[in-house]
């Protein structure tokens, strides 16, 4: 397989555990977690998972302040302000906003950073990810009012995985290498101060939520989503990878409304069908344009 098509590939397993993460994590609001427990539980998992990987692999290759930079944007801040933003808007703004908005500051920092040039296919699908956005927010906006402060936890979290994803390529650090540098800081100064200073509702919860949730938002979330997407970076450069998201938004609007019984009118769903077409656009084009 070519080195395009493998990244492809990474990217496609990337945004069916996306869209797994978006509704679970939203569906953890209503499973009497705090988003703290939430995140507690992803560190969990995520570090339980990586300890067989330290032992075949060893100690991640990646100088300490670098890590505890990649931790900070990837580990903390983008997770728990998904978390958070849930806490208070509906799935299908984090779907729409996580994703939707990860082209546009990919494709910008790639322009300033390495130089990468805009050509008509790209305005062309950021184009139609923005009027799909816009059309999105005129539909919910008006029924959840006070989901702007949701709103703006996702466009933080997804402004440092794009930052996250520029470092990555910046400093030459491999999929697994920052995989695993997540996976093993984030636990060990997180779940102290959880445990001793943030409210948790862990004991009300059943026990296979529990597990679920560590395994799901661990395990996958952080091991196997993290490991695809750093190396679909490194193939595909981060503003294709982050237009191979496309499919995210439709595939949660349509979960949400069968498991979280979130409905969209036919504008809402406009929204979601525009952005997901300027996504697919982003990926298409060059592909067409190669041949």
């Amino acid at each position: 397989m070519t080195p395009r098509g493998q990244g492809l590939l990474c990217a496609v397993g990337v945004l069916l555990i996306w869209a797994g993460f978006l509704l679970t994590s939203r569906l953890s609001q209503a499973q009497a977690f705090t988003p703290w427990d939430v995140a507690a539980l992803r560190y969990t998992g995520a570090f339980l998972a990586a300890l067989p990987l330290l032992a075949w692999r060893g100690l991640p290759r990646v100088a300490l302040p670098r890590a505890l930079a990649l931790t900070a944007l990837a580990g903390f801040i983008f997770p728990i302000g998904a978390y958070w933003g849930f806490h208070f808007a509906p799935a299908a703004h984090g779907a729409v906003l996580l994703p939707g908005l990860l082209p546009f500051l990919a494709a910008g920092l790639w322009w300033w950073a390495f130089g990468e040039a805009w050509g008509w296919q790209r305005f062309l699908s950021l184009g139609l990810v923005a009027l799909g956005i816009g059309l999105l927010a005129s539909d919910t906006f008006t029924e959840h009012p006070g989901a702007w402060r949701g709103d703006l936890l996702f466009i933080l979290g997804c402004s440092c995985w794009a930052i996250y994803m520029a470092l990555v390529r910046r400093w030459g650090v491999s999929a697994l290498d920052a995989t695993l540098v997540i996976a093993l800081l984030a636990a060990p100064i997180y779940l102290p101060v959880w445990w001793l200073l943030l409210p948790s509702n862990l004991g009300a919860v059943a026990e296979g939520a529990i597990l679920f949730h560590t395994v799901y938002q661990g395990t996958l979330s952080v091991i196997v989503a993290g490991f695809l997407f750093t190396r679909a970076v490194v193939l595909l450069g981060g503003p294709q990878t982050s237009a191979v998201t496309a499919v995210v938004p439709a595939l949660v609007a349509l979960g949400a409304w069968p498991l979280l019984g979130e409905t969209l009118s036919w504008l809402g769903w406009a929204g979601v069908l525009v952005v997901t077409l300027g996504m697919i656009a982003g990926v298409i084009t060059p592909a067409a344009r190669a041949r």
